[in-house]
């Protein structure tokens, strides 16, 4: 079932999950649509290399180390944005971060999925391809993958509304799962290493 943003409200000041860096809580203002909630571009772009031959073989794993090797970061401001041109993919994160805990004693759990607006889709920019979910038990920014598919550059800009966030209940509790992105704190999907155990 996805939530209305009058109960999407009520679930964050019930505290079942979070969108920290959210700026308003009346459902009937922005970031707010009636059934979803609009999410901003953060301040870095994630630009993959193509100067040498590279091929992806995700039977290896460690994609986030990949691209953390493989790729160049840029910061943006309001006064200097990127400009996508045709053609050119990119990663970024949103502004705002969630969290989507998994709550024990039969709590009601969500989950989400990302999608595009329809604003930049008529522009010819997609904001994620085929992973617009997040799991329950997630917690972090959210990667987008974006690409032009436009005949013209696009500007992304800081704190631009760049996709929104549809929230489901989760019918039933899960358990956790295994999930390499769990925590991360960048666009490529790097955690941070865990801190060693005390004696």
């Amino acid at each position: 079932m996805v939530l209305s943003n009058v109960e999407i409200v009520k679930a964050l000041e019930s505290g079942v999950f979070k969108i920290n860096g959210l700026l308003a809580r009346d459902p009937s203002e922005r970031p707010f649509n009636a059934s979803a909630v609009d999410l901003r571009l953060g301040n870095e772009i994630v630009i993959p290399k193509c100067d040498h031959p590279i091929q992806l073989d995700l039977r290896r794993g460690g994609i986030a180390r990949f691209w953390a090797q493989n790729s160049e970061k840029l910061k943006i401001r309001e006064d200097n944005p990127f400009s996508l041109t045709p053609n050119r993919f990119v990663l970024a994160n949103t502004l705002e971060t969630v969290e989507f805990p998994i709550h024990p004693e039969g709590r009601q759990c969500y989950s989400a999925r990302i999608e595009g607006k329809s604003s930049l889709a008529r522009c010819g920019i997609l904001v994620h391809f085929t992973a617009p979910t997040i799991h329950a038990g997630y917690g972090g920014p959210i990667t987008l993958e974006m690409i032009n598919l436009g005949t013209v550059d696009f500007l992304l800009i800081p704190g631009m509304a760049i996709c929104q966030l549809i929230i489901e209940e989760v019918k039933g509790s899960p358990t956790e799962a295994p999930n390499q992105f769990k925590g991360q704190i960048n666009a490529v999907g790097e955690v941070p290493p865990e801190e060693p155990a005390k004696a």
